[in-house]
């Protein structure tokens, strides 16, 4: 009987410890590349499901739009800046059917705020104006690691752009409805 009180408080000890661990990482940095970019990250912790997502990186867009309709480099590769609350809200869940959360591994609700500055531009042999915008969207996304330090992370949203024209010397500035559709492969240091 003493062997079985023993035991079964050593497994509920165990489940306890397990149950305060669920959160997300304190701090976890890596790279990610996909179709349309590349980009560096950081993810601090700001609560137990809580991540703010900083991110600096270049986007390679096809520029089809009225702006670069005059040029014939429609391929352009533009730095961006993100700012990223996320909210993963099933990482106990993930736990408890014994399923990863390392390197903040789950689903995840967030707010993305982009800036394309008018720094520069790589790929612009025509030498198009650059055009600045600010972006936020709404976005749900899932993210899985592969390995120890590799992931994937998929997402979709859809939010809000102010495109900064007139800094670029075009008459009007022009919002409209935006898409955050991702794919990407990323290392995790």
């Amino acid at each position: 009987m003493k062997k079985t009180l023993i035991t079964l408080t050593l497994c509920g000890l165990t489940l306890i410890a397990k149950a305060q661990n669920t959160s997300v990482e304190k701090s976890t940095f890596g790279l990610q590349t996909g179709v349309l970019g590349i980009w560096a990250y950081n993810e601090a912790k700001l609560s137990n499901t809580l991540a703010l997502r900083t991110e600096i990186g270049f986007d390679f867009g096809i520029w089809e739009s009225t702006y670069y309709d005059d040029y014939d480099s429609p391929f352009l590769l533009t730095p961006v800046i993100v700012v990223e609350p996320r909210f993963y809200y099933n990482l106990e869940k993930r736990s408890k059917n014994s399923k990863r959360i390392d390197g903040n591994s789950g689903n995840f609700i967030a707010l993305k705020m982009g800036y394309h500055p008018d720094w520069f531009v790589l790929f612009n042999t025509d030498d198009a104006p650059i055009v600045s915008d600010f972006s936020i969207i709404p976005t749900w996304g899932i993210r899985r690691n592969i390995g120890k330090h590799f992931n994937y992370e998929a997402g979709l949203g859809a939010g809000f752009s102010y495109t900064f024209a007139k800094r670029a010397g075009y008459l009007n500035n022009k919002s409209e409805m935006e898409l955050n559709m991702h794919l990407r492969i990323g290392y995790r240091f």
